[in-house]
């Protein structure tokens, strides 16, 4: 059988204050599936995240992804198959040029030559950069800095795909591409995002936390529906949205 391609099991979290942002989190997500990550903020939704390529240890419980337990002595490997693509892109942007970014994990890893250019090519493509990789990542659109950052991340040739509200401060028509483009993605995602229409628009599931707990997990347009549940979570759709037409 084909493990699942996030495993997370009773998982707790303390920060050194103190603070228990994750308290027995418990999450299965399919190899493929794409599943949204909803609640108000300090919920714990990156705090999760953070866990699943090991940034964060956990203080117990235990997380496996594509079968492979996140710990120290695996980490490598945990992180060439979970990618995380942070909210801000230039957290991820360092280098001179674009093609420099996108090659710096593969050449981590070991690649060279051709190998290593047909990498950087395929993931520059894959984002619909491909005639941008020799530009300053300063130069580009903010949309294009978020795509680039995710082709740092395809580059890898990761099994997961987190990504970290993928939608905000981008205008409409860099939205519309950007979700075009994660609709297409084999990979499992998990998409945490405060953008309920794109959750919506991009994941059949959604999971809300609240209080570092799961306090719900099922299909993403009957999660939207339920009033009294997404009230007592501090979520709302925007004014006017209509659930029935989207």
């Amino acid at each position: 059988m084909t493990p699942p391609a996030i495993d997370v099991t009773d998982l707790s979290f303390r920060y050194p204050d103190g603070t228990i942002a994750l308290d027995h989190v418990n999450l299965r997500v399919d190899a493929g599936e794409h599943v949204a990550v909803l609640g108000p903020n300090g919920a714990g939704k990156t705090t999760l995240a953070l866990h699943l390529n090991g940034i964060l240890r956990a203080n117990s419980g235990r997380v496996h992804v594509t079968g492979l337990p996140v710990v120290k002595a695996n980490l490598g490997e945990v992180r060439r198959r979970v990618g995380i693509v942070f909210q801000d892109p230039d957290d991820q942007l360092f280098m001179p040029t674009v093609r420099d970014d996108v090659a710096f994990g593969p050449a981590n890893l070991g690649l060279r030559g051709a190998e290593l250019d047909r990498r950087v090519e395929d993931a520059l493509g894959a984002v619909g950069l491909l005639g941008h990789g020799d530009r300053t990542p300063h130069h580009l659109s903010f949309g294009q800095r978020r795509r680039a950052a995710l082709a740092t991340v395809l580059a890898m040739r990761p099994e997961v795909l987190v990504l970290d509200e993928p939608s905000s401060n981008l205008d409409p028509v860099a939205r519309r591409e950007l979700a075009e483009l994660l609709r297409t993605l084999p990979q499992a995602v998990l998409i945490v995002t405060h953008d309920l229409p794109y959750a919506l628009e991009l994941c059949a599931r959604a999971v809300i936390m609240n209080d570092g707990r799961i306090v719900a997990d099922g299909p993403t347009r009957t999660i939207l529906r339920d009033a009294e549940l997404m009230r007592a979570n501090r979520l709302e759709l925007p004014p006017g949205y209509d659930i029935d037409r989207a």
